[in-house]
């Protein structure tokens, strides 16, 4: 007899009791039962822990509030099940979630380590949609690696644990904490995991304004930057030109926070890693930036806080 393949819902968690019900009760309403859903409670402050058993789940309750990446490699650990799937507290599945996700992996799982899954992104105030996911399957298959580098791809996803496991898990680096999904899947993919897509959506990806990665776009970008130095160093002989266009990217988003430190790093190791990139903007900005990267950068900022000063608010 043919066993059919596992499926774990890891869920990291810290003082979600009030989000938990939700998405809880999503993952008991699916057609196929997942195998297993686990909650790790990363040291709450709430009734998080009763809540999650109170809905089936089984609670692994951490020792000292270590973060999601923490978290996420402890829920791997303990998952029994052949492929994981890790999902915030705050978000939701669709109804159709398991059943899709079986059918894929009957039908690609020998072939693929990963799935990347599209999701609805919604405004939690207004219920506004405001985008899908959207991967280009094409390219993701002609280089998972490249196309982890070129995109930031976000936590909705689904992974064969053995290999998950062999590849490291999550990076535990504080430096890359506010940017450890990027982290994660360029390490995958540097591990030569194979990246598919599944362009039905499963899953409600939710806007909120205090989120981690709204309330904190500096440390965000900062995290970036140190996930592509990694990269860099992993992998810039490879990718030069992918790698570096990524950090005049990051220099752009540290330049509207006014971070002119990690501006100046971002273009210098942008530079050392292919010095013939090119600049993207105005005309002007791009003959400034080919004279002086920094200089460049520093004046399109001001010229962006005095002639369109609401961009900036």
């Amino acid at each position: 007899m043919i066993l059919k393949p596992s499926l774990a819902l890891c869920i990291p968690a810290y003082n979600a009791a009030q989000h938990l019900p939700r998405i809880l009760m999503s993952a008991k309403n699916q057609e196929i039962p997942f195998d297993e859903i686990l909650v790790y409670d990363d040291c709450s402050n709430d009734n998080t822990k009763d809540v999650a058993e109170s809905y089936g789940a089984k609670v692994i309750k951490g020792k000292i509030n270590e973060g999601c990446s923490f978290g996420k490699n402890e829920l791997a650990a303990y998952a029994k099940s052949d492929w994981l799937h890790f999902h915030d507290a705050d978000d939701d599945l669709l109804p159709n979630f398991t059943q899709e996700i079986h059918q894929w992996i009957e039908k690609n799982g020998n072939q693929y380590q990963v799935l990347l899954l599209n999701f609805r992104y919604v405004n939690f105030k207004s219920n506004l949609v405001l985008g899908e996911a959207n991967h280009n399957v094409d390219a993701m298959h002609a280089d998972s690696l490249k196309y982890a580098i070129e995109h930031k791809i976000v936590n909705f996803g689904v992974y064969k644990k053995e290999d998950l496991i062999k590849a490291g898990g999550f990076d535990l680096d504080k430096k890359v904490l506010y940017n450890e999904d990027n982290a994660f899947h360029i390490r995958l993919a540097t591990n030569g995991l194979k990246f598919d897509y599944l362009p039905k959506i499963t899953c409600i990806n939710y806007q909120y304004e205090e989120s981690m990665s709204a309330s904190n776009r500096l440390n965000c970008a900062k995290a970036n930057y140190y996930v592509l130095e990694k990269a860099v160093k992993n992998s810039g002989k490879k990718y030069p030109i992918e790698l570096a266009s990524a950090l005049l990217d990051v220099a752009t988003i540290l330049a509207a926070e006014n971070d002119w430190k990690y501006v100046k790093k971002a273009l210098n190791l942008s530079k050392q890693t292919y010095s013939k990139i090119k600049f993207k903007g105005s005309n002007s900005f791009k003959l400034l930036s080919l004279i002086n990267p920094l200089f460049g950068y520093w004046m399109r900022e001001k010229l962006i806080r005095f002639f369109k000063p609401s961009l900036r608010k």
